[in-house]
């Protein structure tokens, strides 16, 4: 019967998980171990069952600049140094047992520095087994009595796993029962008692809910990794020393060099889960059986360390646990034949090396290289944690790098696949472990930030459940019912039984009984159903004889078809036979060439790692730079918005400092100015006093009496842009006037003075004042280019803003302005000697000339002072 091939484990490549948004985080959890002598410093402390304290030990804030700070981690849960295995094993790797057997992969591994007691929760010690034993006897106490027979489920080499019917796996079996080969150890066989008291355990736990219609088979691999290098510790070939290096004049070399044993190759299968190409897988019945098979690999390892120059802590060891299942057919008697219905899960358990640093350990030559490899993979799990970590909290999509170690690249498809991963943090609380303890917990806080996708429970078979037990209990009760009626001892008894039926057909016998000496009738009736009987015998017969020649004849058409049919297939399999042989020999020339691609795609990965590291450095040289270049560039930029600032403060200093000394120059100079003008008047007033036909200039004794002051009012700035029109107020009670004298203003003599209705006079511009009013005066005096008092009127409109406030649009300016008269300027000639009639006016108008006064006189007035009224019409809003 072809044999049917299974799915590998529960990721099938086409079906998706249901809800792939659902995720658990990492479990981490905390285990101090107890220090070796009690006068030892501790520096972790548990707080609580979540959170440990570590301090740094007396002394170390010597070397950190005076600090000594306290820092408190948090994880899932923590066990101190009195917490025992089982309660160890009950909250960690029991719900990865229970996971395992209903279908879902599992991953669980130890971390910490070296002596931390990660081997010791692994493995455990005589009378305190640890968790991998635990985890076996929990297996085979919940699938005891559903296990399926031996070589019923057959994995291959590409990590899947056939089912086969019971004859295949009899053959099977009686085939490996002849190999020269060591012999799996059974249940009956002594156990070892090297380990005897590490799988002694009395707890005897159990999956309560464990599919009774399915059956089960377990099998087992140990691997180790080695400087990045993956061996098989259950491998059956000879171990043999491995041999120096040979340089080019064919002698050992002399540094110690070795040339690695052959590792194994790491594969991705159909469903993109990764696994070890050429693994012994074991399948194993008992729970001393299969930690007797990873004993074997513990002892295989141990001699391979003393050869390699190794230790234990040198290397990061794997067991794997798979389980394989498959449900019963409709009967409860044979294993269904539905590729389909077969699930493989597995769980990992794993024994990380310790961390440790070099300049502890003093480690030279080899050692130094193999703590330098033990480190990198360590430093690669930690970026590839980090890595998921930043994708998933900020959305990146980075490459995580898995393929930088061998144990990353192995557990890649639980953390971007499915599967429960637990760790467990072994810490050492010895001061002497300060250091390296602070970033193991770093790194394990960081850790319970990652997400794993949630496995999905795998389909129904769609079988009537409790198929197995109806099935067993038919068969109890024909078992009591055929002892009950004495049951069928031979084959004979079923033939009597069958002729006794066909004796049944025949015409029953009359009574033979002979009562009376002058019967008649008992006899002939006898013998007429004794001949009746005797012609259906005999019809019988023939039929039977012509139904044997038949069979015979059928046989023999049968026995040749048979001949000629095997005849063909020997011709056939002797054509496939040659087909496979060649297939094989192509098989092998390119498992050649996968092994030579495989080396050389391996250095390129290290080419790549190495430019990745390169690539990395030039990255973070170029930030730095790119920070330094920002941070040169804003202080730039604040110097140069302190020095805009300063030079602009200077300058409206300056220019205020020339405003005003250019303003007190000015009206020193208009006073020097106007004190000339008053000289020159009285000297003209002198000059002229004699002749009283002549006019005489108003008299200015009062201004000469006052000091005289200038307005320093600016003027108004023609150009200006005009005020945003606002709401105006209405003018049907009048238009009132604010009339802005300051106080700078000199009175004038003026015939004609401005006078406004209604005003609110105030010496300074107030919003107060202004908001009762609707027009705006000023009044501004200046001087003159002819040293006369100009004054003029400036008008505008008052508005109000939409902030609040208010607003003036200046609209037209009036000039009020004296003059002095003056006469037209006659010419005198000294030769003529009798001035003419008008020798007044001449000498008036020297006089004039002299005093440097003139005074404008518009046609047809009196002699006096003339006024002049400019008005501006009104600016339009631009």
């Amino acid at each position: 019967m072809k044999a049917a091939r299974a799915k590998t484990p529960r990721r099938p490549a086409v079906k998706k998980p249901s809800n792939p948004s659902l995720k658990d985080p990492v479990g981490v959890y905390c285990r101090v171990r107890p220090l070796s002598r009690p006068d030892q410093e501790c520096c972790i402390e548990v707080i609580n069952e979540t959170t440990v304290q570590i301090h740094p030990p007396d002394g170390y804030r010597i070397f950190r600049n005076g600090e000594y700070r306290e820092t408190q981690y948090s994880f899932k849960e923590v066990f101190g140094t009195l917490v025992v295995q089982k309660e160890l094993f009950d909250v960690v790797a029991k719900p990865l047992v229970e996971d395992l057997i209903r279908g879902k992969n599992g991953l669980l591994f130890t971390y910490g520095v070296t002596g931390s007691g990660k081997t010791h929760t692994m493995t455990g010690s005589p009378g305190d087994g640890g968790l991998l034993p635990r985890c076996l006897d929990m297996i085979f106490n919940s699938i005891g009595p559903f296990q399926a027979k031996r070589f019923v489920f057959k994995l291959d080499d590409k990590n899947g796993v056939d089912v086969q019917c019971e004859v295949d796996a009899l053959l099977e079996r009686q085939k490996r029962d002849a190999m020269p080969v060591p012999k799996t150890p059974s249940g009956k066989r002594q156990i070892d008692p090297e380990f005897a008291d590490m799988i002694n355990v009395q707890d005897h736990c159990k999956v309560e809910e464990v599919d009774e219609d399915n059956v089960y088979s377990v099998f087992v691999s140990y691997i180790e990794i080695y400087n990045n290098y993956i061996y098989d510790l259950l491998e059956e070939a000879p171990f043999e020393p491995i041999k120096p290096k040979w340089n080019n004049c064919n002698t050992p070399v002399r540094n110690g060099d070795f040339i690695p044993p052959q590792s194994k190759i790491l594969r991705e299968d159909q469903n993109h889960n990764m696994y070890v190409t050429g693994c012994t897988e074991v399948e194993v019945k008992s729970t001393e059986e299969a930690f007797e098979v990873f004993w074997r690999g513990q002892k295989k390892r141990r001699i391979a360390n003393t050869q390699l120059n190794r230790e234990s802590s040198r290397s990061h060891s794997v067991f794997i646990i798979k389980l394989a299942q498959a449900p019963l057919d409709a009967d409860g008697d044979n294993v269904l034949q539905e590729k389909e219905q077969i699930t493989l899960s597995q769980l990992s358990l794993v024994d990380l090396a310790g961390s440790e640093r070099t300049n502890r350990t003093k480690a030279e030559g080899n050692r130094l290289r193999e703590a330098g490899n033990i480190n990198q993979s360590l430093m690669t799990l930690r970026t590839c944690i980090e890595v998921l970590r930043e994708n998933q909290m900020y959305g990146t999509n980075k490459m995580v790098p898995y393929r930088d170690s061998k144990l990353t690249h192995l557990f890649k498809n639980y953390f971007d696949g499915e599967g429960k991963v637990r760790m467990i943090v072994c810490v050492n609380p010895k001061a002497e472990d300060y250091e390296e303890s602070l970033q193991v917990m770093r790194f394990a806080e960081m850790t319970q930030e990652v997400e794993v996708a949630r496995p999905v429970d795998r389909p129904l078979c769609g079988l009537t459940p409790g198929r197995r037990f109806r099935n067993q209990a038919f068969r109890e009760e024909l078992s009591r019912k055929l002892e009950m009626r004495g049951g069928p001892i031979n084959g004979e008894t079923e033939e009597q039984s069958v002729s006794e039926m066909f004796l049944q057909n025949f015409p029953p016998l009359p009574s033979c009984e002979l009562l009376d000496v002058n019967d008649d009738q008992t006899l002939p009736k006898l013998i007429e159903v004794l001949e009746k009987r005797h012609k259906l015998r005999q019809m019988l017969s023939e039929e039977f004889a012509k139904n044997v020649l038949a069979f015979k004849t059928m046989l023999q058409d049968f026995d040749s078809s048979i001949v000629s049919k095997e005849n063909y297939i020997q011709g056939k399999l002797s054509e496939k036979e040659k087909t496979i042989a060649g297939q094989k020999m192509e098989l092998e020339r390119l498992e050649k060439k996968i092994k030579t691609l495989e080396y050389k795609i391996e250095i390129l990965e290290k080419t790549a790692t190495i430019y990745e590291e390169d690539k990395r450095n030039l990255q973070q040289e170029l930030e730095s730079k790119s920070q330094k270049l920002q941070r040169q560039a804003s202080d730039k930029r604040r110097l140069e918005a302190r020095l805009q600032g300063m030079v602009a403060e200077t300058t409206m200093k300056w220019e205020k400092e020339c405003e005003r000394r250019v303003a007190a120059k000015q009206l020193e100079m208009q006073n020097k100015l106007w004190v000339k003008d008053e000289k020159l008047k009285q000297l003209k007033a002198i000059v002229t006093e004699p002749k009283n036909e002549k006019p005489e200039r108003p008299s200015r004794e009062r201004d000469r009496e006052k000091p005289v002051q200038r307005s320093a009012s600016p003027s108004p700035a023609p150009n200006a842009p005009p005020v945003r029109l606002r709401h105006r107020r209405s003018r049907s009670a009048g238009e009132r006037w604010v009339d802005h004298k300051p106080p700078s203003n000199l009175p004038t003599e003026t015939v004609m003075q401005p006078h406004v209705p209604h005003a609110i006079t105030v010496a300074a511009a107030s919003e107060k004042a202004l908001a009762k009013c609707d027009k705006y005066m000023l009044t501004h005096q200046e001087l003159a280019s002819d040293g006369e008092i100009e004054t003029k009127l400036i008008k505008g409109d008052v508005f109000k803003t939409r902030g609040g406030g208010q607003a003036v649009q200046f609209t037209e300016i009036e000039t009020l302005k004296q003059e002095s008269p003056t006469g037209r300027k006659r010419r005198s000639s000294p030769s003529n000697p009798d001035p003419p009639e008008d020798a007044a006016d001449s000498e008036w108008t020297d006089v004039e000339t002299r005093c440097s006064v003139a005074v404008e006189m518009r046609a047809g007035s009196a002699l006096g002072p003339g006024y002049q009224h400019h008005a501006q019409p009104k600016r339009r809003k631009p």
